[in-house]
């Protein structure tokens, strides 16, 4: 796994005036876990979730910090609207379910190469060009998830050369993996 100075360093260097808020944008696809990500990083009851269908906007504070958090649906029919959300984004964070192997291949994942095609369409994005990125691979407290690093090596994700990147296990539910320092995030 590659690992730059890290994301909170790069949040640090970000954040140059003390008042200045980052905006995250949080992507994946649907039931990947981002709204329960959200909730348990803004201390919020994760009990009743619902898919979203549009986006969420949360304020987050954490270590000083203040995250404008994004957190836009993952519906095949909504992903064409992602783009109108790349304005202004100094953090992408990129939500994988880790235990929904059947939905590897939807994704554009092959079992040979797993190279999910929405995030390699983001990362040609002119708009997220050189953004930061963290990739959540969630639900790694269920029995069949992939290890962070089989995702990582099925993304390509050390071929990433034009922006700081990590890969973080992490449990949505637990929490575990969001706020610990190893996770860099947050």
């Amino acid at each position: 796994m590659r690992r730059h100075e890290g994301l909170l360093a790069l949040i640090r260097k970000l954040k140059t005036a003390p008042d200045r808020e980052l905006r995250i944008l949080l992507l994946g696809l649907d039931n990947a876990g981002k709204t329960t990500i959200l909730r348990k990083l803004a201390a919020e009851d994760i009990n009743h979730i619902t898919p979203t269908q549009g986006f969420n906007i949360k304020s987050v504070q954490s270590e000083g910090f203040r995250l404008n958090v994004w957190d836009i649906g993952g519906q095949r029919k909504i992903r064409p609207y992602w783009r109108n959300y790349f304005d202004n984004t100094d953090v992408l964070i990129y939500v994988i379910d880790s235990a929904d192997r059947k939905r590897f291949d939807e994704t554009g994942v092959s079992s040979q190469q797993l190279l999910l095609q929405e995030l390699v369409e983001l990362m040609n994005e002119d708009k997220l060009g050189a953004v930061p990125m963290m990739v959540f691979a969630n639900k790694q407290d269920l029995f069949n998830a992939a290890a962070a690093s089989e995702l990582a090596e099925g993304l390509n994700l050390h071929t990433i050369r034009d922006r700081p990147w990590q890969i973080q296990p992490c449990s949505a539910l637990s929490g575990e993996g969001l706020k610990q320092p190893h996770s860099r995030l947050l």
